[in-house]
């Protein structure tokens, strides 16, 4: 397999600025909403890579944006302490795939992106108000925490079935804001083990990807401006009207 930075050269000028325009568009969709990094920069890079490279590109640009975000918020303990097994499976569901999928054929994984990205739009354009009783959660965390683990191995995208779960558990704003930033730190760094382990992320992919954070940081501020100036609403629709017909082309394409 060529490295990242071959492909940079092979793709030229258009390739960097698709790269560029990914993470920027990327960046500013989580600036406004708090959400949504790797999940379009993949969706968008998938269209000219597979998504093991657009997922070795996003680990510097998610890890650095989640741990921006994780720390703003000020109840990290809690939160660790309450979602402690969903961070579990998280690790569990990523490196355990990771392991059984290493040397299998993964031609399919753009059809598989493409219907999490469906999945994920259609449950964000829904508007449904989920509950997750306090009883439950003992055992559903690591379910769902091992579920959005395996998913994000196979695709790169860690927000199924994570954020509807997330939203669940009758957290206030900044506890959601925080809690998301927690479960995306610890997909980003069990993602980042499992591309290690299969050989797809090494010494050149981290350089690709470290360029890749200038035009993520740049889109994330612009999007905090953003955010005070349109309907957040309006906003999130739009954000996963364009989801769901990325996953569509995604799903049907080759």
């Amino acid at each position: 397999m060529n490295t990242l930075l071959d492909f940079y050269r092979d793709g030229g000028t258009g390739l960097i600025l698709l790269v560029a325009a990914s993470f920027c568009v990327a960046g500013l969709v989580k600036g406004v909403i708090g959400l949504g990094l790797p999940t379009v920069s993949i969706g968008l890079l998938s269209v000219a890579m597979a998504p093991p490279q657009a997922a070795a590109l996003l680990i510097i640009p998610s890890m650095v944006t989640n741990v921006w975000q994780l720390a703003v918020g000020g109840r990290f303990l809690y939160l660790m302490r309450r979602l402690w097994p969903l961070l579990l499976g998280i690790v569990v569901g990523t490196l355990g795939v990771g392991i059984w999928l290493a040397g299998r054929e993964t031609a399919w994984a753009g059809h598989a992106l493409g219907a999490a990205l469906m999945i994920y739009a259609a449950v964000g354009l829904s508007g449904a108000r989920l509950s997750v009783p306090p009883g439950v959660q003992a055992w559903a965390g690591p379910i769902v925490g091992a579920t959005t683990g395996g998913i994000a191995s196979m695709t790169g995208v860690f927000v199924i079935p994570a954020v509807p779960y997330l939203q669940a558990l009758g957290l206030d704003k900044d506890e959601l804001v925080q809690a998301m930033g927690l479960a995306f730190t610890a997909s980003t760094i069990a993602l980042a083990g499992d591309l290690i382990h299969g050989g797809q992320l090494g010494g050149r992919e981290a350089w690709a990807s470290l360029l890749a954070l200038l035009p993520a940081l740049a889109g994330m501020m612009a999007g905090q401006w953003l955010r005070h100036r349109v309907s957040a609403p309006t906003f999130r629709r739009c954000f996963f009207v364009g989801v769901g017909a990325l996953g569509l082309h995604l799903l049907l394409a080759g």
